[in-house]
């Protein structure tokens, strides 16, 4: 981490304390639970004593809690701050979507990595009667969806390995798969292709295809979902490729727009 204490040695006061703080959460989200200030110190290249007045900082505005155990975890007041972030990614993605649907005639989703689940942050539904599969706000396990799948195969294998453990691999239908190994076999692939697939694998009767945001701001994947009789597996090449190029439009505007793509601009 020195190369980021050396970028951050290059500020004013005032931006460097702000940059270390955020580097500090940055940090702590990555560990995934509690961690000690030894932990963060190690990670940052900060000196502790540095760490130790910053997190007192966090801990007091309620960005930071600590433990009993004097260990320290992410605090609730970043939650109000999830839920907006979310929401404004999600109108941000809206015409995005609406674009997947006129081309494909199904509902289009956008879903964001949330700890070891992925959870539906915009949804635009396809104009058939049969549409709705899952809603904006709903919170899901990353094995046996597609957005879920599109996100595992990003992370080093380590970390996607912890996450499926940790979150637990339950059977939704016949066709889901809850051994860890033999997802995780699977991950090489989809990284590969460039696409993941829900195969009746989280509903019964209901194929879903999916492919990451790439270098969005967030973990993010957009997906495509109908019934298995209208997004047959021959038309599968056709929707990825407008999927891949919906979110490589969508990551695109969001780098071009960088720290202001997601401070409340509405499209």
């Amino acid at each position: 981490m020195a190369e980021v204490g050396g970028t951050i040695g290059g500020s004013d006061g005032g931006v460097q304390s702000l940059e270390r703080a955020f580097l500090l959460l940055e940090l702590m989200a990555e560990e995934g639970g509690e961690v000690a200030l030894s932990r963060l110190a190690v990670d940052s290249g900060l000196p502790l004593s540095t760490i130790h007045r910053l997190v007192r900082t966090l801990v007091a505005r309620g960005y930071v809690r600590q433990l009993p155990s004097r260990r320290y975890v992410l605090g609730p007041r970043l939650i109000h701050l999830g839920e907006s972030s979310s929401r404004t990614l999600g109108t941000w993605a809206r015409p995005h979507l609406s674009h997947l649907v006129d081309s494909t005639g199904e509902t289009a989703n956008l879903a964001m990595l949330d700890g070891d689940r992925v959870v539906y942050v915009a949804q635009v539904p396809s104009r058939h009667s049969m549409r709705m599969f899952t809603e904006v706000g709903r919170r899901v396990h990353l094995h046996c969806t597609g957005v879920g799948k599109a996100l595992l195969s990003q992370l080093p294998p380590g970390t996607a390995r912890d996450l499926l453990v940790r979150g637990g691999m339950p059977r939704r239908t016949p066709l889901t798969v809850t051994d860890p190994d033999e997802l995780m076999a699977q991950l090489p692939r989809i990284a590969e292709q460039g696409y993941a697939l829900d195969d009746g694998e989280q509903e019964t009767g209901v194929r879903c295809v999916a492919v990451p945001v790439p270098g969005g701001p967030l973990m993010t994947a957009i997906s495509v979902s109908g019934p298995e009789g209208r997004v047959a597996m021959d038309s599968v090449p056709r929707v990825v490729s407008v999927l891949q190029q919906t979110a490589a439009a969508l990551a695109a505007e969001l780098r071009e727009d960088g720290p202001h793509a997601l401070s409340g601009r509405s499209s």
